[in-house]
């Protein structure tokens, strides 16, 4: 059967990118379409054609469906793919598009319906056979009942939205003050990014892991399970560290997981891809979380042990085309890890962060290496939609060289201009916790119970920043072959003795008793040093400063200066500035939306008080007092915009 002439993809960012390649593959032409603060963004310039469709707010473009049909009219599009979030599981989006004629690439409005309530989700998913956790899926009318539904389910229980999903409106209490909390914001975020307050409350699974199912079925009764995906690694209920296939299913379990995401697929007449989402405890048990009617953000490392295309796989089912296979044909071969590079601040509490990309050179792309993004250097990452700059993707015969493989890719990823967790990623992959496969969804708080705070540099690796630090200081300075190095290297508060001779092709050195052969063809103003040391593969990001170099190496950030001995010990007496001390005011930790200010002027409040609410990329983060304080004066008020870093509160 024919597949269609031309896609409009309403979405925008890297999906975009992403359904634009497979189109371009299968000579389909394809419409992007985006709002003014996207008209400048990569998936514009990669579609054949791009329509404006409103101003930034989500709610005026991306999630205006008479926008986006009347970029279809304008365009003559035949088909739409929607990629994720947005209008991609509105059951509305889809019977307009019947309406109008237009093939919707995805599911029937009917599934949407069937599985975008998780309350009546989980009660079709128990009729169809699939194992649920034990819950109260009735509407809960406000926190009182919350308390005494918790209580009677036992506590600690999950708060969720009905009509959640990304992590909004999701909240974990142990306790009565914590349901309280918890029920009044999740029916907050509920409310402002779903137009739908509505909660329920389940047990919540102690050490559980998120393993989710591939579906993919057509209209003409076949439906598969394409493996799992593993995605218990995440902060605030997003996924952040996906791989395929998770090193704790046996094949037992993981064919009765496949099993019965089928059986619930067949249940609601399910077509397109599809994801049925399990939490699993500790003894393999699971039980059904949600079903997610569209492409999953992390399908690329399922595509990468499978071998399919999903996004062909949904536009050949759209066009009518029989899925031509069995499950017999489905073979997890290898394995792929996905890790997700945020603009945030992992030092600030993983806070997001605005800005432009004022550098963006990401790891060069092969068969072990894919890179899905929808920005190029100069982009801005605005407060409007999701902070996410890009999906790493890497493959390998086994989970141990896909990790490796993964680290690796991450040392090669500059990024520049805006806060970023690529740090934070890299020192995942070394954590033995994660290298060993045991993870679950409090990996991030058990690993790093009092936040991130950067990576620090084991003895050896610090010294081998040194010897990279002459090796890059030798070719900046252009010393010849033969050339002495002498001199100390200041890393903090670590001093190293540096000696060494520059010989072709690089320089052997000594840094505290410790020798390295480093060969680099590195020059001045890459901002990449890759090479050698002993023999062993090394790359290391290079920052230039007014003295001395910013390495990046293995995800810890040093900035190292060489000098000769005696310059050094003067250095030593050159005046600190100090920061001055801003302990009397409560400045906002991101840039975001004041949703309500607590206090007012002269109020005392007590340790753990709430005192702000602001909202930041659609998630409502609580300001609380560290301790016993006197307000003496409120700065901001509910409605106000705020910079990272800007005044909300003085204290007295």
């Amino acid at each position: 059967m024919p597949l269609f002439e031309k896609i409009l993809i309403a979405n925008r960012g890297e999906i975009v990118c992403r359904v634009i390649r497979t189109a371009k593959r299968l000579g389909i032409a394809t419409v992007a379409v985006y709002s003014d603060a996207d008209a400048g963004a990569l998936h514009v310039e990669m579609a054949d054609e791009a329509v404006r469709i409103g101003p930034p707010p989500a709610a005026q473009s991306y999630l205006s469906i008479e926008a986006i049909l009347a970029a279809i009219r304008q365009t003559g599009a035949d088909a739409v793919h929607p990629g994720y979030g947005f209008l991609s599981e509105r059951e509305a989006f889809v019977e307009a598009l019947e309406r109008a004629g237009v093939a919707f690439i995805g599911p029937t409005a009917k599934a949407i319906a069937a599985m975008g309530d998780k309350i009546e989700s989980k009660k079709l998913a128990k009729a169809a056979g699939v194992s649920t956790v034990p819950g109260y899926l009735g509407v809960i009318a406000d926190a009182a009942e919350a308390v005494k539904i918790a209580r009677d389910i036992g506590y600690p229980v999950m708060i969720k939205a009905s009509a959640g999903g990304g992590g909004k409106g999701m909240r974990i209490a142990h306790n009565d003050a914590e349901t309280k909390e918890g029920f009044a914001r999740a029916t907050s975020e509920a409310r402002s990014s779903f137009g739908d307050d509505r909660v329920f409350i389940e047990k919540f699974i102690e050490q559980p892991r998120h393993i989710e199912i591939q579906v993919l079925a057509d209209a003409h009764g076949t439906a598969l399970y394409l493996g799992e995906r593993e995605c218990s690694i995440q902060r605030r209920h997003q996924k952040v560290v996906e791989e395929a296939p998770s090193p704790f299913l046996d094949s037992a379990t993981r064919r009765a997981m496949g099993e019965q995401a089928v059986a619930l697929a067949r249940a609601v007449g399910y077509r397109s891809a599809g994801t049925v989402e399990f939490i699993v405890d500790p003894k393999r048990n699971f039980y059904f979380l949600e079903m997610n009617t569209r492409l999953q953000v992390e399908h690329p490392v399922t595509e990468m042990v499978t071998g399919f295309d999903l996004v062909e796989q949904m536009i050949r089912v759209a066009a009518g085309e029989r899925l031509g296979l069995a499950q017999a044909d489905v073979r997890l071969l290898g394995w792929a890890i996905e890790t997700r590079l945020y603009a945030e601040d992992p030092l600030r509490g993983f806070l997001p962060s605005i800005g432009r990309l004022v550098k963006f050179r990401p790891p060069a792309e092969s068969g072990s290496v894919r890179i899905d993004t929808g920005v190029t250097e100069g982009s801005e990452i605005s407060r409007f939609y999701d902070p996410m700059i890009a999906k790493l993707v890497t493959y390998g015969p086994d989970r141990r060289q896909a990790v490796r493989r993964m680290a690796d890719a991450l040392d090669r990823f500059y990024v520049r201009g805006i806060n970023h967790n690529i740090a934070f990623l890299r020192a995942v992959m070394d954590v033995p916790r994660f290298e060993r496969g045991e993870i679950d969804t409090g990996f991030i708080d058990d690993v790093y119970p009092e936040g991130f705070g950067g990576v620090v540099l084991p003895p050896e690796r610090l010294r081998l920043g040194a010897a990279i630090a002459a090796a890059i200081a030798a070719r900046t300075d252009r010393l010849a072959s033969g050339a002495v190095i002498d001199a100390v290297a200041t890393l903090g508060e670590h001093r190293l003795a540096v000696a060494g001779r520059v010989s072709p092709g690089g320089v052997d050195v000594r840094v505290d008793r410790q020798e390295w052969r480093l060969e680099s063809a590195w020059r001045p103003g890459e901002v990449l040093f890759e090479g050698s040391a002993n023999g062993a593969p090394v790359a290391a990001q290079v920052d230039v400063l007014a003295e001395g170099v910013r390495l990046t190496l293995d995800g810890a950030v040093s900035s190292i200066v060489l000098r000769r001995a005696r310059i050094a010990d003067l250095a030593g007496y050159m005046p600190v500035k100090v920061p001055p001390d801003l302990s009397k005011f409560l400045l906002s930790p991101m840039p975001g939306l004041v949703v309500s200010i607590a206090v007012k002027d002269g109020q005392t409040v007590e340790a753990g008080e709430a005192l702000a609410v602001i909202d930041a990329m659609k998630m409502e983060n609580v300001l609380t007092a560290e301790r016993r304080a006197t307000i003496k004066a409120v700065k901001a008020k509910a409605g106000d915009s705020l910079a990272v870093d800007q005044v909300i509160l003085e204290f007295e």
